[in-house]
């Protein structure tokens, strides 16, 4: 009897202890199951809100550069940026800036289509902002008219032609050199010259005066009177 109580009370233990260890087993599977599920919700919901936040951010920088750009003048990149917000996000109010940005380049026929757009979608509207935007359109409309009549007015007289003036061909310059100076005249030999004609002839006429003077043609005595070594003619008659 006490054998068979004993063999009871051990597999009684025994049964306890299994039961117990799979109650463990299954309530760590369960847990197991459970924590990485909440884990991984918890995790999704954070990176959607993480992107939801930096997309916002991009869009907020993005609207933030193109109003610095419109306020600066630059219209066409602040265009650019409100044209890709609209087609990403399709707000009415983007509309508007796009038709403003027109308005400022002077396009009216694209500023009158998106200000009438922006009309047509923007159901929530104050009066006040329709009658500030429905201005814009006339505003529009009339610097087209005035381009439209700019385009068709016949253009402005050509100005008169100014003469042709002829074309004077330069005269070449024509350098005249003068003319060189005559060479020096040959010098005259000494025989050829009046002096020394004039001092030989002077010559001849003493050698011959002094010749009759020493023959005595011009000696005072009487005609008669012959000289010896001379040939004396007789006188001439009368």
């Amino acid at each position: 009897m006490t054998l068979l109580t004993m063999r009871s009370s051990t597999r009684f233990r025994m049964g306890l202890r299994s039961i117990a260890v799979a109650v463990v087993l299954a309530f760590s599977l369960v847990t197991a199951g459970i924590v990485p599920a909440q884990a991984y919700a918890a995790r999704a919901k954070v990176r959607k809100k993480t992107r939801a936040k930096a997309a916002k951010e991009a869009t907020d920088n993005r609207e933030m550069q193109a109003r610095e750009a419109f306020a600066a003048g630059s219209y066409q990149d602040a265009l650019d940026i409100y044209t890709k917000l609209y087609a990403e996000k399709l707000h009415p109010t983007y509309l508007r800036n796009i038709a403003r940005c027109y308005q400022n380049l002077s396009e009216p026929e694209r500023a009158i289509s998106s200000f009438r757009e922006y009309l047509r979608k923007a159901k929530d509207m104050r009066d006040d902002e329709r009658e500030e935007v429905e201005g814009y359109i006339k505003e529009m409309e009339e610097l087209q008219r005035k381009n439209e009549e700019a385009a068709a007015a016949p253009p402005p007289p050509l100005p008169p032609a100014a003469p042709v003036q002829p074309v004077v061909q330069p005269q070449p310059i024509v350098i005249t050199q003068p003319p060189p100076p005559p060479p020096p005249p040959a010098p005259t030999p000494f025989y050829k010259t009046a002096w020394f004609w004039g001092v030989v002839g002077g010559v001849v006429v003493v050698g011959t005066v002094a010749g009759l003077w020493a023959g005595g043609v011009f000696s005072s005595k009487s005609d008669n009177e012959c000289q010896a070594g001379f040939t004396c003619l007789p006188p001439a008659s009368p």
